[in-house]
């Protein structure tokens, strides 16, 4: 469903895992960092509402978003941590630059999964505009970065 029918920060929170114990890693792009800040309080405000402790989320900074694919798997490596949120933000541009990068960071978060056995969950914001951006990060369609929490949650009970 589209995020403009739904808000990003409405969701259902039956049957959670305890996280009380679980550690998160939290990949964020420093591009668009007025909407990847947002994204990033949000998903660890969330983490926390639900039980984890905040010495068991950790933060790495990376350049954009085309890094997160690595962010991602380095934290991955580490056994200790239980799941992994990649937050970003790539706005459509006058040039193809926008699908390649998409492209890419998608297909990179779900290997990173997948060769990992965790989650590692996409929070990256795809808009046509700036303003698109910031309805979805914290604005009128809610915050990705409680989706992206949430997610992680979820797929730590499955």
């Amino acid at each position: 469903m589209a995020s403009s029918l739904k808000s990003l920060s409405q969701y259902t929170d039956k049957n959670l895992l305890d996280i009380s114990t679980k550690k998160f890693g939290i990949v964020v792009s420093e591009w668009n960092d007025q909407v990847t800040g947002s994204l990033y309080t949000a998903a660890v405000e969330t983490l926390l509402k639900h039980g984890a402790k905040k010495e068991n989320i950790f933060k790495k900074n990376v350049p954009g978003s085309f890094e997160l694919t690595l962010g991602a798997q380095w934290l991955a490596e580490i056994e200790e941590i239980d799941a992994v949120i990649c937050l970003g933000c790539v706005i459509q541009g006058e040039t193809r630059h926008f699908d390649f990068i998409c492209d890419a960071v998608a297909h990179g978060i779900t290997n990173v999964s997948l060769k990992y056995n965790k989650p590692v969950i996409f929070g990256v914001l795809t808009p046509d505009t700036m303003q698109q951006a910031l309805d979805r990060s914290g604005g009128k369609h809610g915050n990705k970065g409680d989706e992206a929490a949430i997610t992680a949650v979820k797929m730590l009970g499955f």
